[in-house]
């Protein structure tokens, strides 16, 4: 089985790259070695089986001043890759978020649920679904929601700087959703693509997050927790907060239809984080 990995060096690509080798022959691209404005050749050449999309233009409160770089990446891009999946009759597996919706539903969001973004950057994401969604391809789109790594910038990150430089952390309050972590989600898309009876699985979206849920702010004090660090820690609303690009107050997402379809749960966000700090030291 033949693999094409796009956004090797992002936090998701990172784990996939480790997680893929063992399916099958894998092929990862960076942006420098793939030029997503010309993908087109390189899947014509290379023949993938399966090519996993995991490049995203994933600054959210700067896509607010660079619209057409957000959509570039995460629209445009996204529909060329479609079309060269469906010419070659590769699988697509493309990653979307939490924050194609609006966060106002107060359970869970499920895959049917409509989607209303509310930043630049949910919008993009969305517009990369609708149009993987027309090409026609075979695909698995798997939303995730509050993604990290050991490395790379994160919240995990940005939390461990801030309390080493002796800073206040002002954190938001009153979001809520599940910390996941891209080893995690790169492991149960590994053991999906592993599974002999994938190809008669219906092609679709599906939601991939940890279990359990918490406040970006209960997941700083985890955080300091788990590294064992004092930081004045101060909860605040998003409204105080002020960031560039608002946020869905709810990013749960069901994962039951995953479940059902591939047997697969994601472990509770505490569990995947405790993992995270593991591999961090």
């Amino acid at each position: 089985m033949r693999i094409l990995l796009t956004g090797r060096t992002g936090q998701l690509g990172s784990a996939l790259e480790h997680a893929l080798a063992a399916v099958g022959e894998l092929m990862p691209f960076d942006r420098k070695a793939l030029d997503l404005r010309s993908i087109g050749n390189s899947i014509a050449d290379a023949k993938p089986d399966i090519i996993v999309n995991a490049a995203a233009y994933t600054a959210v409160d700067r896509a607010e001043r660079e619209r057409d770089a957000a959509f570039e990446v995460n629209a445009r891009a996204v529909a060329e890759i479609a079309q060269q999946a469906r010419s070659v009759d590769a699988l697509l597996v493309h990653f979307s978020t939490d924050y194609v919706f609006d966060g106002r539903k107060p359970a869970p969001y499920v895959e049917t649920d409509a989607p209303r973004p509310l930043s630049v950057y949910g919008k993009s994401k969305l517009e990369g679904e609708r149009a993987l969604e027309a090409s026609g391809c075979r695909h698995l789109v798997f939303r995730c929601s509050w993604i990290y790594a050991p490395a790379g910038r994160n919240f995990v990150n940005a939390i461990l700087a801030a309390a080493k430089a002796g800073r206040e952390l002002r954190v938001v309050d009153d979001q809520r959703g599940a910390p996941t972590s891209s080893t995690a989600v790169a492991a149960a898309v590994t053991g999906i693509l592993s599974d002999a009876a994938l190809r008669g699985k219906p092609s679709g979206i599906y939601h991939m997050s940890a279990a359990g849920e918490t406040t970006w702010h209960g997941f700083a004090k985890e955080i300091l927790a788990g590294a064992q660090l004092d930081a004045r820690l101060t909860p605040v609303s998003s409204a105080d907060y002020g960031a560039a690009a608002p946020r869905p107050q709810n990013s749960m997402l069901d994962n039951a239809k995953l479940r059902s379809a591939f047997g697969v749960s994601l472990p509770d966000w505490r569990e995947g984080f405790r993992a995270a700090m593991r591999a961090m030291h």
